[in-house]
């Protein structure tokens, strides 16, 4: 695109047929005094206005790094992007200059951070801290920031909100504090909202709480949400679509009831089963054997073989391509249709 400037907002959604949000081939790796570190590995997936997409693994997967790259958060160096795209409504956001992403980033894309603690600054309080937004970005004055502030903290149902707005951070639950996190990120209307593990730290009740707050929040404003989790059970009634990642790559991508139904690579089978169930009382829950691999040293063939129960010799020669199953599934297995139907063993 010959003019890599964002200004016009929503409007620009006419000119494109483009998804609000679209990661294209993206690579990112860090250099490390132990060596290359390739965190991710030609990532892809797209997010429409309305939709949830939920970004699955474990730790190290390369959840976080791809949603700090597409923030424009990502220390560089030592983090590098040598090849990829992030587009958000047609403009290829790598390109633009830091100036030109600085208006989008908190404005148009926002991030709630897993840890809302650190995340917030202990010696302002939190309507200081969400009204700088209105300040900063809009321009307003001390008054009505803080009058916004207020509103927010009532819309993400912090009781008593004109009470508790000049309170600090370590004042609040933790569930309180993520609420505050949320508040924050939403603030100026943003059209992709990205949500890295919102519920980490929290107890079963008050994830709900949040996941059903942040399924309303979307509802009423459209929003794209990406959601990063490390925890199938979290995302069941939130999200539209699921990407499961491993060593840097997505090895499944489905329909969410899709994937819970019939999963197609046998890490996404192995995570579905770690989940405990309440037909299962008194058995032993199920693990995934191993550890995920040191990207400073990957094994041979498909990532996830020297863990996988099901694989074969050639799965540890050759790395499986993304394998389209169908127009919304795909599957990065040489024996997706085994896994599919239950016949691989």
């Amino acid at each position: 695109m010959s003019n890599p400037s964002i200004d016009t907002h929503p409007l620009e959604a006419e000119a494109t047929t483009e998804p609000l949000l679209v990661v294209d081939n993206l690579h990112v790796e860090f250099t490390t005094r132990q060596g290359l570190v390739r965190a991710v590995n030609g990532v892809s997936y797209t997010v429409n206005a309305g939709e949830s997409l939920a970004v699955l693994g474990e730790s190290g997967s390369g959840k976080s790094v791809t949603a700090q790259a597409i923030m424009g958060i990502l220390d560089m160096p030592p983090a590098r992007i040598p090849k990829g795209e992030v587009r958000f409504r047609g403009t290829d956001m790598l390109k633009l200059s830091d100036q030109a992403r600085s208006q989008i980033r908190g404005q148009r894309i926002a991030m709630i951070f897993q840890d809302a603690l650190s995340a917030l600054n202990p010696v302002f309080t939190v309507g200081w801290q969400i009204s700088e937004m209105f300040r900063v970005h809009r321009g307003m004055s001390k008054r009505d920031g803080m009058r916004k502030a207020v509103e927010l903290m009532d819309r993400v149902r912090i009781p008593a909100a004109k009470n508790r707005v000049n309170d600090y951070p370590h004042q609040f639950s933790g569930g309180m504090r993520q609420r505050i996190m949320i508040a924050m990120s939403i603030a100026l209307d943003p059209e992709v909202l990205i949500a890295d593990e919102p519920t980490t730290a929290l107890d079963v009740t008050v994830q709900a709480q949040i996941m059903d707050l942040l399924a309303e929040l979307q509802r009423e404003s459209n929003m794209g949400l990406i959601l990063i989790t490390h925890d199938l059970g979290v995302v069941a009634d939130v999200a539209d679509k699921i990407a499961v990642m491993y060593a840097g790559r997505i090895v499944e991508h489905a329909p969410v009831h899709d994937l819970y139904k019939t999963p197609a690579h046998p890490y996404s089978k192995g995570l579905l089963d770690s989940i405990p169930r309440v037909d299962m009382k008194g058995q032993e829950l199920y693990a995934i054997k191993g550890l995920p691999p040191n990207l400073l040293d990957m094994p041979s063939g498909c990532a996830f073989h020297p863990r996988c129960p099901y694989r074969r010799d050639n799965c540890v020669t050759d790395v499986p391509p993304l394998y389209e199953i169908s127009g919304t599934r795909g599957s990065a297995c040489h024996y997706y249709r085994e896994v599919l139907d239950g016949t691989l063993g």
